[in-house]
């Protein structure tokens, strides 16, 4: 299958809680997360052709993820199935601060994942990669494969997107914010999130955050704010996008809806602004539902509520 996006990452089995039973027991649903995957889905829900890069176990969950990706249609031609290490998991709880993630990951098949893995040929023929913060910080292996991979994508003139995504029991600020800006300095679209653009820099203001990611190389900066909405900025000009508003229930995943959607609207030819303001309703649909992927809105949907 030749695709237009390859998102390369950790894909994790989740187990997302769900408001207490009236008998007062605790149940959770079982799903599935992991950024670039959670991504890749939203982008093929909004008509793109998406493949996966990773590796997971032979193993049940690396089994589920197999099925979930042939029923989106996310390629897996570029999937290593390894019989050394099991796929990664994590669970979600909620409470009055927001959702909360506790990851099963160290070991992981993803985090094995190597230069030497690295799919040449097909991300010379697609149009664009995309990786993030985790993708990079999983493992000092991964790492080096993602810029190994970023490095073909260059040679190959091959669109490059990147998400901070920073998890701080992955890696310290000062080694994630090298590793992620070293990254940036070869990409065409930085999409870092606020509240990491704080952690990693130090800046407070967001034309400050523009700046100093425009700096970096990209062409495209979106800096995604939540429930704020998201600037787009290109050295050019700049623009506030405003969040769609809706009743959130979840918003696992909801940064990686509005990755994959907008990636799916700029190969569809959409401009930068055009495209933010998609995946703004595109993401703001996800958290109307439980766990990262099942609530992801596909195209006929988003549409239908930009009509309105």
């Amino acid at each position: 299958m030749s695709v237009d996006l390859l998102c390369m990452g950790e894909p994790m089995l989740e187990f997302n809680q769900l408001p207490l039973s009236p008998d007062g027991s605790q149940h959770y649903l079982e799903g599935h997360g992991g950024d670039t995957s959670n991504a890749a889905i939203a982008a093929a829900r909004q008509g793109a052709r998406v493949g996966m890069i990773t590796a997971v176990g032979q193993d049940m969950p690396g089994d589920s993820f197999i099925r979930l990706w042939t029923r989106e249609g996310v390629d897996t031609s570029c999937v290593v199935r390894s019989d050394r290490a099991q796929t990664g998991l994590y669970f979600v709880t909620h409470d009055a601060d927001g959702h909360h993630f506790l990851h099963y990951r160290a070991g992981s098949a993803a985090s094995l994942y190597g230069v030497a893995d690295v799919p040449e040929a097909a991300i010379a023929s697609a149009r664009m990669l995309y990786v993030s913060g985790i993708s990079q910080g999983i493992s000092g292996t991964a790492c080096d494969a993602v810029f190994a991979a970023i490095d073909v994508a260059r040679r190959h003139g091959v669109s490059v997107a990147y998400d901070t995504n920073y998890r701080p029991r992955l890696w310290p600020p000062a080694r994630a914010a090298a590793v992620m800006h070293a990254a940036m300095g070869s990409v065409d679209y930085a999409l870092p999130g606020v509240e990491d653009v704080r952690i990693l820099t130090g800046l407070t203001e967001p034309q400050a955050m523009l700046d100093f990611y425009l700096r970096l190389g990209p062409k495209v900066v979106v800096l995604k704010m939540g429930e704020t909405g998201a600037w787009v900025a290109t050295p050019q000009q700049r623009v506030l996008i405003p969040a769609f508003p809706v009743r959130a229930v979840d918003a696992t995943g909801a940064g990686d809806t509005f990755c994959g959607s907008f990636l799916a609207r700029v190969l569809a030819g959409d401009g930068p602004e055009d495209a933010a303001r998609y995946a703004a309703v595109a993401a703001a649909l996800k958290c109307t539902g439980y766990g990262a992927v099942g609530p992801i809105p596909t195209a006929e949907a988003v549409r239908g509520v930009m009509r309105r």
